[in-house]
């Protein structure tokens, strides 16, 4: 019997190794051991699931005693049991405590084995031997004035794991001193490590003001600060207090304190935001440490899933309904469920998956009890777990293949459940087919960043009106939009840019099989249509795009070459048509365009590739143009200012020059329609703005010049903000002889010799021309990107004024882009890096903020708006944490206030 018992094991070896030893040791358990088949399956069972343990026992085999009885035992005998062992003369308070709880384990543990207690009973017991724990070791710290235990997090629900950390707060009338003595000493009872382990690691983390905080405050704090400065993760903690330990009076006092905070208070705006983006940016940590799929607690479809989808439910629907406010997980979601505030069906299947996922949460750390929360990686590793959760090789199929098909259903179902699991009671209470207050479902919208009730709802309506299948599609797609929505930077204007972009049989019908299709596309086209009007407006004119937000590799960057070869053909075929010709040029750049902002957007690319990218955009289409007009003589086109640095911002103008060889009358025939081309507004828009006044003698001067002409103007006539703006030429298009040829020109120009005194100080001078003379009516310098204290301009400027004084020693230094540049100043020794940082920093926060303003469709992109809602917005774009209205000011105001002292520096 027992050698059958142990080949089933899910690692037979080292089960036997362990039966072998504990028989050694006490030839009484083992004569039981081979003739009882509950104890040979306890200790089997205990051998295979849980090395830590095991080797408790076999230190320790008297813990096995509790295998004579395992059935489910009250808290109060818990409780009682701790007490009557830390009374006996001459207890050791934390070896008691340590020995006590292993035995307790191994109890809890051999009834989850042998399936003598479900996944809720488990954790409930668990949660009752700490609770007993820290009973034990606040009596053991002998509190001489009122004090009190409240249990958070898990504890609080009564749902811990074996590795659980306890989360608690301490609560006290009378000194504060005396106070923290007590708290300190119970932390230590609880988590200091020993020869012979701990009891619970434990922290007060969740504390107000966190570590930095009082380790115990009055119930007279406790209140002020939960009602003047909570933040929402700290109210959405209070969901699962619970008094665990010490006075009883005090604990419901402090519950009477902290409860208008939780239900009373009205949720602000970004409360359920913020919370929702802490959990997105674990997931992120998680995506980029490839353990995101792995990860059964904060991965794909796992439990922080289900817990904060209920727990959002909760603050956002149990103000007004406390019909739904249980501390425990499962149980909150049966009273939603029975509520009306999740389908039955999928309250279902969310109930079977969370018991599954804690199940193997509980059996990845009750091998070892250590906090480990990700499947093994390995096949060994798997095989062993499914064992261990029962799974058993067949015919069909291994134990670990049972096990993974599994996994992924309830992932899969999980997931899908999540996205669409807030908005179904709201959509109802739109529809009116559930009864809502109105100020409350304003409320309740509100929460989750939908700020116009009324537009929300005629959206919703015009989305879903309708008989036809793509109406029937929607209906069913919406929740998950809608979920898609409320986490991007504006979900009211996404919601509306939805509406606008499914307008129309034709535009639906491209859009909403993608929809069905691809659940990434969804999202991705709701944080896009929530980001930028303008890409909303691209979109609706361009609703195949949809489709290429299925697939990250369709949307990776596009090679340069290859994109000039695209502008090439698409505008050689209509070369002698000039209307057609400027519309194919606009509709080459408007698609190139969308692809860069929405990988903008989307977080694959950051503001310095986004410029190349645009540079590249328009080099691209700056040689098509030129080879469609095909000049009779050899000619470039250089790339000046923002667009030669490759740094390009959607708001940017193009500022070229036109080099040739040969005939001036027909080159500047070519570079006249080049420029008409690209500027002029036709019905499909405008390419871009484009000029070439930065040419010698500005407008009154040549449109091109030879090679030789630009040399000797540089020579005989050429101020110093010729040469200043030579640093960023750039030869974008055309002749390749003549781009080696100008580049050289370049070199000679900008850097054959050093700066003087007299021209740095010329150079500031224009500086601080530039800083008071180009303002337009209305803008303010504090807020101003550009031209504001250490903006763009002011660092533009450095930089322009270091590569003319060292650029001739250091030719590392000559790169046109201004951030190539001061990094190659930086590793030159030229510039601190301190103050590089500096540089780089404000010029990167300028050129975002810039860039996100443009996408929003601000009339002026260039000055940070006064209006706190349009901060907001941006603030979320941009994804600054805190305030968003406060938050972009002081970090605009941080980055260009360094960056201004060190140009200061600079120009001193």
């Amino acid at each position: 019997m027992l050698d059958a018992i142990v080949r089933d094991a899910g690692d037979p070896r080292w089960v036997a190794v362990v039966v072998e030893r504990l028989a050694s040791a006490d030839p009484t358990l083992g004569a039981r051991l081979r003739d009882d088949e509950h104890v040979a399956r306890a200790v089997v069972a205990l051998a295979d699931a849980s090395r830590s343990l095991t080797e408790a026992v076999l230190r320790d085999p008297s813990l096995l005693a509790v295998v004579e009885d395992l059935t489910e035992r009250e808290p109060a005998e818990r409780r009682d049991e701790v007490l009557a062992l830390l009374r006996t003369p001459g207890a050791d308070a934390g070896a008691v405590l340590r020995r006590w709880k292993r035995q307790e384990f191994v109890r809890v543990a051999l009834r989850d084995l042998l399936g003598l207690a479900d996944l809720a009973v488990v954790a409930r017991e668990v949660s009752d031997i700490a609770d007993a724990c820290l009973g034990g070791a606040l009596v053991a710290a002998a509190p001489t004035q009122p004090f009190a235990i409240l249990a958070m997090g898990k504890l609080g629900g009564r749902e811990l794991n074996y590795a659980s950390d306890v989360d608690v707060l301490f609560v006290h009338e009378g000194d504060e001193f005396t106070a923290v003595r007590t708290a300190r000493r119970v932390i230590a009872l609880m988590s200091d490590q020993t020869v012979d382990g701990i009891v619970f690691r434990t922290d007060a983390d969740l504390r107000p003001d966190g570590k930095v905080g009082a380790l115990s405050r009055t119930v007279a704090a406790y209140r002020a600060h939960y009602a003047e400065r909570a933040l929402a993760w700290e109210r959405q903690a209070l969901l699962k207090s619970r008094f665990c330990a010490g006075d009883v009076d005090l604990a419901v006092t402090w519950f009477s304190a902290t409860r208008p905070a939780l239900w009373e208070a009205p949720l602000a705006d970004d409360d359920v935001r913020s919370i929702r983006a802490l959990k997105a940016r674990a997931e992120g940590l998680l995506e980029r440490a490839g353990t995101f799929e792995r990860e059964v607690k904060r991965g794909r479809g796992g439990i922080r899933d289900i817990e904060i989808a209920v727990q959002l439910l909760q603050l956002v629907h149990g103000r007004h309904d406390p019909a739904i406010r249980s501390a425990t997980t499962l149980d909150a979601l049966a009273q939603l469920a029975r509520n009306g505030y999740v389908d039955r069906d999928d309250a279902e299947h969310l109930d079977v998956a969370y018991r599954y996922l804690r199940t193997v949460e509980h059996r990845l750390q009750l091998e070892g009890e250590h906090q480990v929360y990700a499947l093994p990686a390995d096949d060994a590793g798997l095989d062993r777990l499914a064992r261990v959760l029962g799974y058993r090789d067949t015919a069909a199929a291994t134990a670990r293949e049972q096990f993974e098909a599994t996994h992924r259903r309830h992932q899969a179902s999980v997931r899908s459940i999540h996205e669409r699991l807030f908005f179904r009671p709201l959509l109802e209470a739109l529809a009116g087919t559930r009864p809502t207050d109105g100020a409350a479902l304003a409320e309740q919208l509100a929460a989750f960043g939908f700020r116009d009730l009324a537009a929300t709802r005629a959206a919703v309506e015009e989305l879903t009106m309708g008989r036809g299948r793509n109406a029937t599609q929607l209906r069913l797609l919406l929740p998950g939009l809608l979920e898609a929505l409320s986490v991007a930077p504006n979900p009211d204007l996404g919601l509306l840019q939805l509406r606008v972009v499914l307008d129309g049989p034709v535009r639906a019908t491209a859009v909403v099989p993608v929809l069905r299709e691809s659940p990434v596309a969804g999202e991705r086209l709701c944080r896009v249509l929530g980001s930028s009007k303008l890409i909303g407006q691209a979109i609706r004119r361009q609703p195949d795009f949809v489709a290429e937000l299925a697939e990250d590799e369709i949307l990776s960057p596009r090679d340069a070459a290859e994109l000039r070869e695209d502008a090439v053909e698409t505008l050689r075929w209509r070369s002698d048509d000039d209307a057609a010709r400027q519309d194919g040029l606009r509709r080459f750049k408007r698609r190139g365009e969308l692809r860069v902002a929405t990988r903008d957007v989307l977080g694959m690319a950051d503001v310095e590739q986004v410029g190349r990218e645009l540079a590249d955009l328009a080099d691209a289409a700056l040689t098509g143009e030129l080879a469609a007009l095909a000049p009779s003589v050899p000619m470039a086109v250089v790339g000046m200012g923002k667009h030669g640095g490759r740094e390009l911002g959607y708001p940017s103008d193009l500022d070229v020059l036109f080099v040739h060889a040969g005939d001036r009358t027909a080159a500047e025939a070519t570079a006249a329609r080049l420029l008409a081309d690209v500027g002029a507004l036709t019905a499909e828009g405008r390419a871009w703005e484009i000029d070439a006044r930065l040419r010698p003698e500005g407008s009154s001067g040549l449109l091109s010049r030879t090679i030789d002409s630009y040399r000797e103007h540089h020579r005989s006539h050429a101020l110093l903000w010729e040469r200043q703006a030579m640093t960023r030429a750039r030869v974008v298009a055309g002749d390749p002889a003549l781009a080696v040829e100008f580049a050289a020109l370049r070199d000679e120009v900008a850097f054959g010799r050093g700066l003087t005194a007299e021209e740095s100080a010329e150079i500031g001078h224009m500086r601080n021309r530039v800083r008071t003379e180009r303002f337009r009516r209305g803008e303010v310098p504090a807020r101003h990107l550009k031209l504001g204290p250490g903006g763009l301009a002011d660092i533009e400027f450095a930089t322009q004024l270091l590569q003319l004084r060292h650029g001739r020693e250091v030719p590392a230094v000559r790169d046109p882009g201004t951030l190539p540049a001061l990094r190659a100043l930086g590793e030159a020794g030229v510039l601190a890096a301190g103050d590089v940082e500096v540089l780089v920093e404000a010029h990167r926060f300028c050129s975002r903020a810039r860039n996100a303003l443009h996408l929003r469709g601000a009339v002026n992109a260039d000055q940070l708006p006064a209006r706190d809602e349009e901060l907001v917005d941006l603030g979320r774009l941009l994804g600054i944490d805190g305030p968003a209205a406060t938050a972009v000011a002081a970090v605009h105001a941080d980055r260009c206030g360094a960056a201004a002292a060190v140009v200061d520096a600079l120009f001193a």
